[in-house]
C-alpha cells in the first residue's frame, strides 16, 4: 500500500483540503449573499422570489442531511435491508407534500407555520402552541447533524474529541445564518445539493469499477458469489480487476448474512429478539415496527417546519407544486447511491462493526474510498476528501435550514408577534441575529451529548414528532373546513407531546441516563410503540381533532369559506393571500 501524504499528526492533506475548501466556500458565500439580505422578508422568506430551479435545489440540499449522506449507508451496513425503508420513505414523503399541502400552503401566504396556524383560526393563542413544536422538532433534527459534524471532524483529524467538531461546525453555520437569514442560505444550499450529488456518486462509481458492482458485492452476502469473493483465484483471467477483491471476515458484532439480508432484519426484530421470541412470534412485531416507521417518515416529511417554510419563498402555489415535483426527482436520484456504499462497506470494512459512536458504521461513506489507496496510491484519499466535502455540505445545509426555521420562530413569532407586537422590522432583524446565536449554542450543547446514537435513528425520531403534530394540523386545516382551533390545538398538542415523550424515554435509555435494560425484554410491544410511536400518535391526533372540532362546531371561523377559497382556488382568480403583509398593514406597520 502506498501511504497517503500526512501532516499535522496524521491528517490526510487531500481530505483536509477538500473539507477546508467546502467550509471556506460556504463562509464566503454566506458573507457575499448577506449583502443582499436587507429586509425582514429577505431574512424570513428570501423575498418570496426564489425560482423553481433554485428552490428545488435548495430544498434538496436542505433535506439531504447527515442522515441521508452518512446515516443511510451506515445503517444499511449496520442492520441490513430493512433500513432501506428510510430512503424510500424520505422520498415518498414529498408525494404527500405535492398532492395535499405545497400549493395551498403557499397560496395562504405567511412567514412561518405558526403564522398559518394563527391566520387559519384567528387565534394568537394557537400561534404560541405552534411555536413550541417548531423548536422541539428543530432541536431533535439538529442532533443528527451535530453527530455527523463530530464524526466527520474526528475522521479528518484523528484523535480530535468528538465535541470539538460539533462546536466548530455549529459556529460556522450560526455565523452564516446570523449574517444572511433565508436569502443568505438559499444559494448556499442549492450549491450544496450538487456538491453532495457529486460527492456521493463519484466515489460509488469508482468503488464499483475497482471492487465490483452492487450485484457482485451483494452476492458475497447471499452465497451467489461467496466463493469467488473469498477466492479471487477462482475467477477467470477475463474478468475485470473488480473480481480480485476479497471479502474480509465479519466480526462478532456484525449481523449474520441471513439476518442482514432479511426483509425483517436486526432493525425491526430488535425488540422481539430481546424478548426471546421465535421467528414466527416476532413477525407481527416486525410488521408493526415497519408500518409505524413508514407512517413517521412519510407523514413526518409533510410536517417538517424547515421544509414547509421553503414553500413561502416561492412566488405562488403553482411554483410551489412544481418545486416539490423536482425535489422528488432530485432526492430520488441521490438515494440510489448510499445503499451501495453500505453493501460494499460490509464486505471491505467489517472492522467498523466493532466500533461505536463517531468511529462506527456511520463513517463508512468517509472511510471506504481510502481502500482504493491500496491499488491506486493517493486517489483513494482524493475520493475520501470529496466524500468529506459532501458530508460537510450535508450537515451544514440542513443545520442552516433548521437554524433559520427555529430562529424565525423566536424572532418573528415569539418576539415580533407576542412579546413586542409593535416592534419595527429593524428590531426584529436584530432579534433574529441574537436568536440565531442562542439556538446555535444550544444545538452545539445538545449535539455534543449524542455521539452514541445512530444518525438515522435520531432523524426518525424528529420525523415521528413532526408526523404527530404538524402533519395532522396542516392536512386537516387545509382540507377540512369543520376544524376549530380547539380541535386543532388539542390534537396537535396531544399527538406531539406523546411522540416527544416516547422519543425522550428511548434516548435516555440508549444513553444510559436511565436504566431500562431489564424492562424492555419483558415488554416488546411497549418498546416498539415507544421507539416508533407514529402508528398510534398520528391517528390519535387526527381523531382528537375531529371529535373536539365536532363538539365545538360553533367556533368554526366565520370566514372559513373565503379561507378555503384562498387555500384552493387557482391563482388566476386573484384570491391568493399574503397574510403577513395584510396583517401588518391592518396593524399600522
Amino acid at each position: 500500500m502506498i501511504p497517503p501524504l500526512a501532516f499535522l499528526g496524521g491528517v490526510d492533506p487531500w481530505i483536509f483540503a477538500f473539507s477546508f475548501i467546502t467550509v471556506a466556500i460556504t463562509i464566503w458565500m454566506g458573507f457575499r449573499t448577506a449583502k443582499t439580505s436587507k429586509t425582514a422578508s429577505d431574512f424570513f422568506v428570501a423575498g418570496r422570489s426564489v425560482s423553481v430551479g433554485w428552490n428545488a435545489s435548495a430544498i434538496s440540499g436542505e433535506y439531504l442531511s447527515a442522515a441521508s449522506f452518512m446515516g443511510i449507508a451506515g445503517m444499511v451496513m449496520a442492520v441490513g435491508y430493512d433500513a432501506l425503508w428510510y430512503p424510500v420513505c424520505y422520498a415518498c414523503g414529498y408525494l404527500f407534500l405535492l398532492l395535499f399541502i405545497a400549493g395551498p400552503l403557499r397560496r395562504f401566504g405567511a412567514y412561518t407555520i405558526p403564522d398559518f396556524a394563527e391566520g387559519r383560526y384567528d387565534s394568537p393563542v394557537f400561534r404560541k402552541i405552534a411555536v413550541v413544536f417548531v423548536l422541539f422538532i428543530g432541536l431533535f433534527y439538529t442532533l443528527p447533524q451535530m453527530k455527523g459534524a463530530g464524526t466527520t471532524l474526528a475522521y479528518i483529524f484523528p484523535g480530535l474529541p468528538y465535541w470539538v467538531g460539533v462546536a466548530v461546525v455549529g459556529a460556522v453555520i450560526t455565523l452564516n445564518v446570523a449574517l444572511g437569514g433565508m436569502k443568505g442560505i438559499t444559494l448556499v444550499q442549492a450549491m450544496q445539493y450538487w456538491m453532495k450529488m457529486f460527492a456521493i456518486s463519484v466515489p460509488v462509481f469508482v468503488l464499483m469499477a475497482v471492487f465490483g458492482g452492487y450485484g457482485k458485492n451483494l452476492g458475497a452476502n447471499d452465497g451467489r458469489s461467496f466463493a469467488t469473493a473469498l477466492n479471487p483465484a477462482a475467477e477467470t483471467a477475463a474478468v475485470a480487476p473488480a473480481a480480485e477483491i476479497t471479502r474480509k471476515p465479519l466480526g462478532e458484532k456484525a449481523p449474520k448474512d441471513d439476518a442482514w439480508l432479511a426483509p425483517f432484519g436486526p432493525l425491526t426484530t430488535k425488540a422481539a429478539k430481546a424478548a426471546g421470541l421465535s421467528h414466527d412470534e416476532a413477525r407481527p412485531y416486525s410488521l408493526l415496527y415497519t408500518y409505524s416507521l413508514i407512517i413517521a417518515l412519510v407523514c413526518g416529511t409533510a410536517g417538517l417546519p424547515h421544509i414547509l417554510v421553503r414553500f413561502y419563498t416561492n412566488p405562488d402555489g403553482v411554483a410551489a407544486k412544481r418545486t416539490t415535483m423536482w425535489v422528488m426527482i432530485l432526492i430520488g436520484i441521490f438515494y440510489v447511491f448510499p445503499p451501495v456504499i453500505g453493501v460494499i462497506g460490509r464486505n471491505l470494512l467489517p472492522e467498523l462493526y466493532a466500533a461505536t459512536g463517531a468511529k462506527g458504521t456511520d463513517k463508512v461513506v468517509l472511510e471506504l474510498p481510502r481502500i482504493i489507496n491500496e491499488h491506486y496510491g493517493v486517489w483513494g484519499s482524493v475520493l475520501s476528501g470529496i466524500a468529506c466535502a459532501g458530508a460537510f455540505a450535508a450537515f451544514m445545509s440542513t443545520f442552516s435550514g433548521l437554524l433559520v426555521s427555529m430562529t424565525g420562530a423566536l424572532a418573528h413569532d415569539v418576539y415580533g408577534r407576542m412579546l413586542r407586537p409593535r416592534a419595527t422590522p429593524e428590531q426584529r432583524l436584530r432579534m433574529f441575529k441574537f436568536a440565531a446565536i442562542g439556538i446555535g449554542g444550544l444545538s452545539v450543547l445538545l449535539g455534543s451529548q449524542v455521539e452514541q446514537l445512530q444518525i438515522n435513528f435520531m432523524v426518525g425520531q424528529a420525523f415521528a414528532i413532526a408526523a404527530a403534530s404538524y402533519f395532522p394540523l396542516l392536512f386537516m386545516s387545509v382540507w377540512w373546513r369543520g376544524m376549530t382551533m380547539k380541535g386543532a390545538a388539542t390534537g396537535m398538542l396531544t399527538g406531539g407531546v406523546a411522540a416527544l415523550a416516547c422519543t425522550t424515554v428511548i434516548n435516555l435509555g440508549d444513553l444510559k441516563i436511565i436504566d431500562l435494560t431489564a424492562f424492555w425484554p419483558g415488554h416488546p410491544l411497549l418498546r416498539i410503540l415507544c421507539e416508533q410511536p407514529a402508528i398510534w400518535t398520528v391517528p390519535m391526533a387526527i381523531t382528537l381533532m375531529i371529535v373536539i372540532s365536532k363538539a365545538t362546531a360553533k367556533d368554526v371561523p366565520s370566514d372559513i369559506r373565503m379561507k378555503m377559497l384562498v387555500l384552493h382556488a387557482p391563482e388566476a382568480l386573484g384570491l391568493k393571500n399574503e397574510y403577513i403583509q395584510e396583517h401588518h398593514a391592518s396593524a399600522g406597520h
